[in-house]
């Protein structure tokens, strides 16, 4: 298989990864990660992947944004197999040449579309439909004590929920400070911290 598109974003060091989907009568068969496409767009192979896990969302729920202290730091390998949700990654490192700026876009499983999320960068997504599932290869597992989140409906953040939609959050989300906040608790992620912990996954 061949023609993957791949996606420099605007949150420095995360990449999008677009592949061919084949559709027939019977349904679809896509391929959200292959090797030798990240490897000519981010390292020469994945990290190693410690954590697999997957949440099914309703239409109007809005997970995040979340995110891991670093370090370590978590790297996410995202996409969605089944459903649509409207997903986000916002560059939470201090100091990065591109904090505060977001990337927003659509993932579903009718696209195959995938996104390397790097080390201290924050995720979010609303779900668009019932029964939307988001997958997550991660370089460590979780450790609730390590795990943050800001608000993801923080003006400051900006970022472009549709309209008509009233999110479900959970007590988390809802309690999570804004960016501001976050930075004077110093609970945001230092970029030259996030990237050495980043390269240390790749010995």
């Amino acid at each position: 298989m061949s023609g993957v598109r791949v996606e420099k974003l605007d949150v420095e060091g995360a990449f999008a990864f677009s592949p061919p989907v084949y559709r027939d009568e019977r349904g679809l068969f896509t391929s959200p990660f292959r090797e030798d496409v990240f490897a000519g767009a981010v390292r020469d192979r994945l990290f190693p992947v410690r954590d697999v896990s997957h949440n099914v969302s309703a239409r109007g729920v809005l997970r995040g944004v979340h995110y891991t202290a670093a370090p370590p730091g978590r790297a996410k390998y995202v996409y969605c197999p089944h459903g649509r949700v409207l997903d986000f990654l916002v560059d939470l490192r201090a100091g990065s040449p591109t904090f505060g700026r977001y990337h927003a876009g659509e993932l579903g499983g009718d696209d195959g579309r995938a996104l390397y999320v790097p080390v201290g960068v924050g995720h979010a997504f609303l779900a668009l439909e019932d029964a939307s599932v988001v997958v997550y290869l991660m370089s460590e597992g979780y450790v609730p004590g390590r795990e943050h989140a800001v608000d993801c409906l923080d003006p400051a953040l900006g970022l472009p929920l549709p309209d008509g939609v009233t999110p479900v959050r959970s007590p988390r989300d809802l309690a999570a400070p804004a960016l501001e906040e976050a930075a004077e608790r110093g609970l945001l992620p230092d970029y030259t911290a996030c990237r050495e912990a980043e390269d240390r996954l790749w010995p």
